[in-house]
């Protein structure tokens, strides 16, 4: 099987074929310092339904913060986050983390899968974590491990598979509850060139398929041309943005 074909299915996620022109995050004047520090500083965006969002920038220049902001991870000290008309900079920490369970997926540079369980384990717990009974959790986690041609590797551990192998695990771990929005965080960071193309490849087909939001925080521009759009922070500030 193609290692970058999309799977056939995805849970709670209907096909689309382009992005919306709905907003369904925006952000507005977003600041948020650690210590003396200014990470962000007046930040503004809009995130349609439905698109592949870049974000681009040197280190240290805001982008990780700025996504972890819009997904409820962090709170700004100043500004506004809407999320579907819901605004999540005024949620408390458990409505945000019920959030983030419903409707959100996290991939993050080194996949951040659990060590000691299989990767069947792995993909499937954001399902039990939501209340799906464990056997109807497995079933669905080893349909989408297949989808993304990972049979041969279900009951092996995270430290027995290759980088792009994990990557693939994780992205599936992300994927498998059927989110709306799909939050990547350098993802692929730690893949050599090849694997980087094959978990971007894959990325993008599912979410362009399934009509999923990706946001992506990244600094190689071959990862941000599968984007449809790309922006650049630069000293906490939104600096350019423009249509690929």
């Amino acid at each position: 099987m193609n290692s970058s074909a999309p799977p056939s299915t995805l849970p709670g996620i209907p096909p689309a074929t382009s992005p919306g022109a709905t907003p369904l995050i925006t952000a507005r004047d977003l600041h948020l310092a650690f210590g003396l520090t200014e990470a962000l500083r007046g930040v503004d965006l809009t995130i349609r339904s439905g698109e592949i969002l870049a974000i681009m920038g040197p280190s240290g220049s805001g982008k990780s913060t700025l996504l972890h902001i819009l997904a409820g991870v962090l709170v700004p000290d100043r500004g506004s986050v809407v999320y579907n008309g819901q605004r999540i900079s005024t949620m408390n920490e458990a409505e945000r983390a019920r959030l983030r369970l419903a409707e959100f997926g996290f991939v993050f540079q080194f996949g951040q899968l659990l060590p000691d369980l299989s990767a069947l384990d792995n993909v499937s717990i954001p399902l039990l974590l939501g209340g799906m009974s464990r056997r109807e959790a497995l079933a669905r986690s080893e349909e989408l491990l297949g989808s993304f041609g990972l049979s041969s590797c279900k009951d092996k551990r995270p430290p027995q598979l290759s980088g792009g192998q994990a990557q693939r695990v994780a992205l599936a771990r992300a994927l498998v509850a059927g989110p709306r929005v799909l939050f990547a965080d350098e993802p692929t960071g730690s893949l050599d060139s090849l694997s980087s193309e094959q978990v971007m490849e894959m990325l993008a087909a599912t979410v362009r398929g399934f009509g999923v939001t990706l946001v992506v925080v990244t600094h190689d521009a071959r990862t941000a041309a599968y984007a449809d759009r790309e922006v650049i922070v630069r000293d906490g500030q939104i600096r350019s943005g423009f249509e690929l």
